[in-house]
Formats: structure tokens, C-alpha cells, sequence
């Protein structure tokens, strides 16, 4: 053992601060990456999609993670469900509220479905629809990418918790994207 070993950083300490350097460097990029026309489409889509269905979704954005969360070494599901509580999707009548969230830093997607839906759905739906969110989010189409999933995930819950025809849609959550 030469003197100079005990200096080299372990891999797991390398791996962690390169993952610190990822999600800061990316830190405010969301809102670059969708502009604001493409926000308000998104959110006229949202509106247009719980005109038919009892369900909320919502669609959230984030550069990289917060710095307790890297330093914790959590991951993009641990966020996003955190999120679904704080962003109070899990807040609806017939808890039906959908999550679309993207993690920019690490390019990971995370669909989380209310206990109703998820029910209603088999798992490998959401593992599918997150599957087609992420070839556009690596190939620079964001906005297309989250207006796939969210005609997909409006499919799914006009099917499972259609509204009544001629019903007014009951106030839900904000229909604009959340950008972090």
C-alpha cells in the first residue's frame, strides 16, 4: 500500500458528489427546457382532460433534487411521492389523482397513481407509459412527451371513472405544470 491510496475518494463518495454536481449544474433548468407557451398548452390539456373524467392530474418538473434528498441518496420515486402528498394530488374525491413527474438531472420518470386508479390499473401500465415519457424526454421533446402521458393517463381514467354526460367538473387542483 503506497502512501497516497488512503487519499483516493471511495466510489461511492465519487459516484454521490458527481450526482451532487449533475442536480445543481441542471438547478433551474426546468423552466428553460418548457418554456411558458408550453406550460399553458399543458394546462389547457389538463383542463380538457378533466372536463371527462372524475380524476385530477397533475404534471410536475424538476431540475435535480434537493440537496437533502442527494445527500440521503434517494431517488426520483422517493420525490415524487413526496411530492404526490405535498402537491396534494392524493387530495381527490374518488382518490383518482395522477402524478406525472420528471426528474431532469437523472432523466428518470415517475407516474404515481391515487389507491383508486392504481387499483383499477396493473402495474405495468405505469411502467409502460413511463417507458414512452422517457424516449422523448432523451430525445429533447418534453412537451410532447408529457402530452402523450397525459392523453394516456386521461384514457385511463375516463375508463375507469368517467364523468356523467352534461356533469360540471367539480374543482380540483391547479390544472398548470409544476415546475421545480
Amino acid at each position: 500500500m503506497s502512501g497516497t491510496e488512503h487519499l483516493a475518494p471511495r466510489p461511492g463518495i465519487a459516484a454521490r458528489l458527481l450526482r451532487l454536481l449533475r442536480h445543481r449544474w441542471l438547478d433551474g433548468s426546468a423552466a428553460r427546457r418548457l418554456p411558458a407557451d408550453a406550460q399553458e398548452r399543458l394546462a389547457e390539456r389538463v383542463a380538457a382532460s378533466e372536463r371527462l373524467h372524475s380524476g385530477q392530474i397533475r404534471i410536475c418538473v424538476e431540475a435535480g433534487l434537493p440537496l437533502s434528498y442527494l445527500w440521503r441518496g434517494l431517488d426520483a420515486r422517493a420525490r415524487a411521492l413526496a411530492l404526490f402528498g405535498r402537491l396534494r394530488v392524493w387530495d381527490t374525491e374518488h382518490n383518482n389523482g395522477v402524478l406525472i413527474y420528471l426528474l431532469l438531472a437523472d432523466h428518470a420518470i415517475e407516474i404515481v397513481a391515487d389507491r383508486a386508479l392504481a387499483r383499477a390499473c396493473p402495474a405495468g401500465t405505469w411502467q409502460q407509459l413511463a417507458l414512452t415519457l422517457e424516449q422523448h424526454l432523451r430525445g429533447e421533446s418534453l412537451e410532447d412527451g408529457l402530452t402523450q402521458a397525459l392523453a394516456e393517463v386521461s384514457a385511463l381514467l375516463q375508463a375507469h371513472f368517467a364523468a356523467p354526460p352534461g356533469a360540471a367538473p367539480a374543482p380540483g387542483l391547479p390544472d398548470a405544470p409544476v415546475l421545480l
